[in-house]
């Protein structure tokens, strides 16, 4: 008998996995920047973070907006905005020279990351892939920019060693442009159930705004965008001044890794690296338990690994061990926070009701990186940020459990 199956693998699926993949790389790398660029200006730590969280603010503003484009005049027409505006905001940042500029600038880009990140590529991945393969599509998908930021700061730490930043970033916004070739691939059909077609964005969105679920799901996401802004920013620059100092002749050393500014750049490599398999294992997790208590598991064990952290003495060894067991639990959130609004709600908005509750995502992510730096230049460290996190972590923990996983679209 043939098999009939859908397939797990389309291009669809190869081509949205490369897209995220670029765009996140070089979103990774940003952390890798606080040192040199405030060094060279002679700024304050907290001018090129609040940089960065404006690029995070930004990136949450432009996720609906082109969630909503990509419904109204085609996901690819999206795709290209966002990728020509990612590139002018890199390349205009490379010729910046003040703290006002960067942090302009970073609108531009934030909102690139918008178009050519998670809203619109899962909504197209999740349209094209069956019922049975949605969730792991969409894992594989989220695995994808863990695998952007395993490349994006030991990348961005190489070319520095060689090349000034404004030219690393030219650089990157040339990456940017260079995906935009693959998108004839870049093909999903709109399945949607016959109420689906009827109702308007506009009543979809009344829908929502009633529905306590949708809230609770929006005010949850809050601190995944903290805390994950928050390490991908100061990270890096929290272990080059807080970690102990890496032992001549031991492993760390041996592999070449002999200052803690390289172990940051690894760090981050090594969250992205953990959270391959994290996501893929949370997207295997969706399709046979409870999405909602799958994330307030998620939030529950990020607040005891932070806490541990943050508790213990840092050294290479905990920085190396808090790594993976945080990136294990990165982006896991996301294949669950994004199929739990598709089970919800249906395909036909999925673009544009995510791109609502990552908002808030991101509105976490402006507040960890800002605070970051502005704390940071207030008590000379990042501990009392990062027990902000933790409490925010505990709070979503908390929240999710009330979700009721009921469809509201209907056939």
């Amino acid at each position: 008998m043939q098999d009939t199956r859908a397939p797990l693998i389309t291009p669809v699926l190869i081509t949205g996995c490369i897209l995220i993949l670029v765009s996140f790389a070089v979103r990774a790398s940003f952390g890798v920047f606080q040192i040199p660029i405030a060094e060279e200006f002679g700024w304050a730590r907290a001018e090129f973070s609040l940089a960065i969280a404006i690029q995070n603010l930004a990136w949450g503003i432009g996720q609906p907006i082109f969630g909503a484009l990509a419904e109204k005049f085609g996901d690819r027409r999206a795709i290209v905005a966002g990728a020509l505006i990612y590139a002018a905001g890199l390349v205009g940042s490379a010729y910046a020279v003040t703290p006002l500029a960067h942090q302009t600038l970073e609108i531009l880009i934030g909102f690139g990351v918008a178009g050519t990140g998670f809203g619109i590529i899962l909504a197209v991945v999740g349209r094209a892939s069956s019922d049975e393969n949605r969730s792991m599509s969409l894992a594989i998908a989220t695995a994808a920019g863990s695998a952007g930021q395993v490349l994006g700061a030991p990348v961005a730490e190489y070319l520095l060693r060689s090349m000034p930043w404004q030219s690393v970033f030219i650089i990157f916004a040339v990456a940017i442009l260079a995906t935009l070739l693959l998108l004839p691939f870049m093909r999903s059909p709109k399945p949607a159930t016959r109420q689906e077609l009827e109702e308007s964005l506009g009543e979809v969105l009344v829908k929502a705004a009633r529905d306590p679920s949708f809230t609770l799901i929006f005010l949850g996401f809050f601190s995944c965008g903290y805390q994950l802004a928050f390490i991908t920013a100061h990270f890096p620059a929290l272990i080059t001044e807080m970690c102990g100092p890496i032992a001549v002749g031991g492993t760390l050393h041996t592999l070449g890794i002999t200052t803690t500014s390289a172990l940051g750049a690894i760090s981050i490599s090594l969250i992205g690296l953990a959270n391959v398999a994290g996501t893929l294992l949370a997207g295997w997790a969706g399709k046979h338990f409870t999405k909602k208590y799958l994330l307030a598991g998620i939030y529950a064990a990020r607040t005891i690994v932070a806490s541990m952290f943050i508790l213990l003495p840092i050294t290479p060894t905990t920085v190396i061990i808090f790594s993976i067991a945080m990136g294990s639990l990165w982006l896991a959130t996301v294949p669950l926070t994004s199929g739990l609004v598709a089970h919800i709600f249906g395909l036909r908005y999925m673009g544009t009701l995510y791109g609502i509750v990552f908002f808030s995502h991101q509105l976490g992510g402006f507040l960890g990186v800002w605070l970051g730096g502005r704390m940071y230049d207030i008590f000379g460290d990042y501990t009392a940020v990062w027990w902000i996190g933790i409490a925010v972590g505990a709070f979503s923990a908390i929240v999710h459990l009330p979700i009721k996983e009921n469809r509201v679209v209907t056939a």
